[in-house]
């Protein structure tokens, strides 16, 4: 049976035991069906004599040029190294297929004991596609932009170790909404909506809705209450007062904001393309 994809990039979670000897595996047994396989060099490491001499019939490249050299990314680890991972390809268009080596697999979906007929079953046109959004965030001070980066799950403004209440105005396409006073605020996607969201008392939204979730932590006026609005709105977050207030990009990159820093947040232009078994 003809193949969807024939160039595959394999990735892993970083430091973890049995990873290297897991993803040699599953490449051995990719290559065997025909397919060109590359691996993530730090996945490997540390690279022992039997790694490297294992690793030694494949590509094993940098993440950067291992990207622009594949037609798909099989994920193997939580969900954490998935939305690492998606952040990164997501401009090139990947898909990425999610092995589950974490604890909750709400997008790494293929139990690892099941991934060799699992993966080969969706190349084989076996497989549900599904696309998510992203968001894209921009720090602004003064009128110059200090920060930019994106999140699959969720932009978060969360007051930092002097654990002392944030101020802030929200602006919705250019509308004044509300100021608030609260631990933070979490603008969510679809995907995000079961993560932190969900915990701060959020909707869960399905990953089809087109729209964004702004959630509240633990706001001091007990008329602020989460919304809902399109994907195709821009949210401007304005800090007003704070000893210590950062902003979170999926838990992986943050910034340090100041007072009378604009923080802008739209889609992102480019979608996660995720291929999920049928049983999914």
């Amino acid at each position: 049976m003809e193949l969807l994809f024939k160039r595959i990039a394999l990735v892993g979670r970083h430091q973890t035991e049995g990873m290297a000897d897991l993803l040699l595996d599953l490449a051995d047994h990719l290559r065997a069906h025909g397919l060109q396989v590359s691996l993530e060099k730090e996945c490997l490491l540390p690279m022992t004599d039997t790694v490297r001499q294992r690793a030694s019939a494949y590509s094993v490249l940098e993440k950067t040029a291992l990207i622009s050299k594949v037609d798909l990314v099989v994920v193997v680890g939580g969900d954490g190294t998935l939305l690492s991972i998606a952040r990164e390809i997501a401009p090139y268009g990947l898909p990425i297929i999610g092995v589950n080596q974490g604890r909750l697999g709400f997008m790494t979906d293929i139990p690892r004991e099941e991934m060799h007929s699992a993966i080969l079953a969706i190349l084989q046109g076996a497989c549900q596609p599904e696309e998510r959004i992203l968001l894209e965030g921009e720090v602004s001070r003064n009128g110059q932009i200090l920060c930019q980066s994106t999140a699959l799950n969720e932009v978060l403004f969360s007051r930092g170790a002097m654990g002392s209440l944030i101020d802030f105005e929200l602006f919705i396409d250019g509308k004044f909404v509300y100021s608030q006073r609260s631990d933070g605020l979490i603008v969510s996607t679809p995907t995000g909506s079961t993560a932190y969201a969900l915990a701060s008392g959020g909707p869960i939204l399905h990953p089809t809705i087109r729209a964004i979730a702004l959630v509240p932590i633990c706001p001091q006026s007990l008329s602020n209450r989460p919304i809902v609005v399109n994907d195709t709105s821009v949210v401007e977050f304005v800090l007003l007062k704070a000893q210590d207030c950062r902003v979170h990009y999926d838990g992986h990159t943050h910034f340090d904001l100041q007072p009378h820093d604009r923080v802008t947040i739209r889609r992102y232009h480019s979608r996660v393309k995720l291929l999920h078994p049928l049983n999914y």
